[in-house]
Parts: structure tokens; sequence; C-alpha cells
């Protein structure tokens, strides 16, 4: 019990380090390219660092796997290169034992992993998704300055606001020119108008409350009032409908058990950043245990190399059955099998390579 304790602790202290260092090289890229945002005007500085924040919640699951694999694997050569581990084998502890303390550390985290991937990650994503639609509907409103005439690109329309509310989430007291055919106008007064965009379509309406519509001829006593309650005239159209919400915005519940095979894939993709966490603490133990006797560092370019070969068959896989190339029982799952026939090559490789060592041993000397 003493000795898992230590094991788990000595590979914790590595994992923490890890995690950290790559959560900082992260939040620094994406920190830069915010203020980037927020310098334009597209984000409000307010929402820096609350979107930064979701954000990097949003990517933990991606960078778990990595930072395990990376963390056992310094954890176990530290143990390697001070001979603990010759030490632990000669006081009786096997390598399954090793094997089986990775497994309970590796079983605790993939737990922890489940949390953020499944429920955690998803809802940051729409966390995020509703701070950028509030900060465009914002950004709407900040385009029409308050007390003065803007004319729209089309030059067909001149609004005037006279000023926001007191979320800026709309305008108050608003009044609208449009040009029409025949050489007649649109005139609208209204008490209070804001913008609302179409989720469906991708298309921006400005929605008008509460006031009245005049058509007609200037110079002409024929115009036409209407009262209205609520008037949208639109602003902006969308190039291609597009679906506003992204998929890995999507809670868990919504995808488990669907037949859309986009949803097949994202909800196996999860399970798979899951699964990951487990294979590849295998592979580190593994890897110190079959190449003990090389470079200290041959183990991590091993390791490296088969974990980007592996996240890039994850991602080609999850592409394939979002477009429906290969169906749904195969889906990711079939990367993962060729992680675990790696595994099993390390694992039975130094019982190889012992029992070809020992053959060689007792065969006899050729005749001169």
């Amino acid at each position: 019990m003493i000795i898992q304790y230590y094991i788990h602790r000595e590979i914790l202290q590595k994992l923490l380090w890890v995690l950290g260092l790559l959560i900082l090289i992260i939040a620094s890229n994406r920190f830069a390219g915010f203020l980037e945002d927020a310098a334009e005007g597209n984000l409000p500085a307010n929402m820096v660092f609350l979107i930064l924040s979701y954000k990097m919640l949003a990517t933990l699951p991606k960078i778990l796997p990595i930072s395990i694999l990376v963390g056992m694997l310094l954890a176990f050569s530290r143990l390697a290169s001070d001979k603990e581990l010759v030490i632990l084998a000669a006081a009786g502890i096997s390598k399954a034992f090793q094997i089986a303390v990775v497994l309970r550390f590796a079983a605790v985290f993939c737990l922890f992993a489940s949390v953020i991937t499944l429920y955690a990650a998803p809802w940051a994503e729409q966390e995020i998704h509703n701070l950028k639609e509030l900060a465009k509907k914002e950004s709407d409103i900040d385009e029409f300055k308050t007390g003065q005439f803007t004319e729209s690109k089309q030059s067909d329309r001149v609004i005037y606001v006279q000023r926001p509310s007191l979320d800026n989430l709309s305008m108050e007291e608003v009044f609208l020119q449009v040009r029409q055919e025949e050489g007649k106008f649109g005139v609208l007064t209204s008490a209070s108008a804001w913008i609302e965009p179409n989720k469906k379509f991708g298309n921006k309406y400005i929605v008008f409350r509460d006031g009245q519509r005049y058509v007609g001829e200037p110079g002409l006593l024929d115009y036409q009032i209407t009262g209205y309650e609520k008037y949208a005239i639109l602003m902006e159209s969308a190039t291609a409908s597009s679906d506003s919400t992204k998929m890995a915005a999507l809670p868990t519940t919504a995808i488990i058990g669907s037949r859309n095979q986009s949803y097949q894939a994202e909800f196996q993709w999860r399970v798979s950043l899951i699964l990951s966490c487990l294979l590849v603490s295998l592979l580190a133990v593994l890897l110190l245990q079959s190449h003990a006797n090389e470079s200290r560092y041959m183990p991590f370019v091993i390791g490296i190399t088969i974990y980007l070969i592996y996240s890039n068959l994850l991602g080609i896989a999850k592409t394939l059955l979002s477009r429906a190339v290969i169906p749904g029982f195969v889906g990711l799952w079939w990367v993962h099998l060729l992680l675990v026939l790696v595994l099993l090559v390390f694992y039975y490789l130094p019982k190889y390579q012992y029992l070809k060592n020992s053959n060689n041993k007792h065969k006899p000397l050729p005749a001169d």
C-alpha cells in the first residue's frame, strides 16, 4: 500500500506539472487572440477573461490524454533513472503490480475526464456561444450612433436612435426611413427596437415594437398609416444556411443513442478522449518496461510518436463517421483496437526477447 501511494504521488506530481504547463501555453495563445478581438471591437473587454476561462474548460478534454501520457513517462523515467524500479523488482514487486497500480490511478483519472468531457466541456462551449451571441448583439446596437442619422451600406435606409436601453441590448425612440419602389418612402417610428438573428437561416432582422408605419410619396397626401405591435425588417441576409450552435456545444444527453452519424461521431469522439487516457497510461508504463535498458529519452520519442499517430487516426475516423463513409458500429473503435494491439506487443516483447536470448545461450557452439 505504501509503494502504491508513493507511485501515485509521483505520477500526480508530474501530471499536475505537465497539465499546468499546457494550460498556461494554450491560455496565453488564446488570451492574445481574445485581446485582438477586443481591440477590434468584436468582443467586449469585460468578457475576455470570462470567455478565456470557458474556453480553457472546453479545451481541457483534448489535453488530458497527452498530459497523463507525459506525466506517466516522466514519473516512471525518474524511478528508472534512480534505480528505484530495480529496487522494487528486487523486493518482489512485479511488473504486473506496476501495471495494476497504473490502472488504479488511470481509472480515477478517467472518472475525472468523464465529467469534464461529457458534461463540463459541452456546457462551456454553449456558454462561449451565448457570450459571443450577446457580444455580437451589443456590437450590432453600437453600430447605430445615438443622436445621429445612420445610413445603410446600400444607401436605401436611414435610421435614427435617440438612446440605447440601460442593458445596451436594445434601442429606444427609433426612426427608420426605407426607400421603396416607384419613388415611395416607408417611415417607421417605434418606442423600442432590437437586433434579432434568425438562428435557422442565419439572417439578421431589426425588430420594432409599439410604433407606426407611414408609406407614401413625398409631396402627396395619400400616405398609408399603420399601427403595429411588432414589425421586423431584414437587415442582413445569410449567404448560406448554417447551424449557429456548434456540435461540441450539444449536451451529451442530446446525442447519445442518436442515429444521426454526425451525432454518433461526436459522442464516440467524447468517449474516445476518456478511453485514450486509460490506454496511453498503459502505453507509458509498458514503454518504460520494454525499453528500460535503452536511452532515457527513447520511451518519450516512441510514446509521443505513437500518440500523434493514434490521435490523428481518431480525427480521421471521426470525419469518416460524420460523413457516413463508415458505419457507426465501426466508428472510432477500430483506432482503439489498433492501440490495444500495440500495447500487447509491448507487453509480450520483453518475454519474447528473454526466451530468444535463453534459447541462444543453450545452442551448441558451431564446430571448427
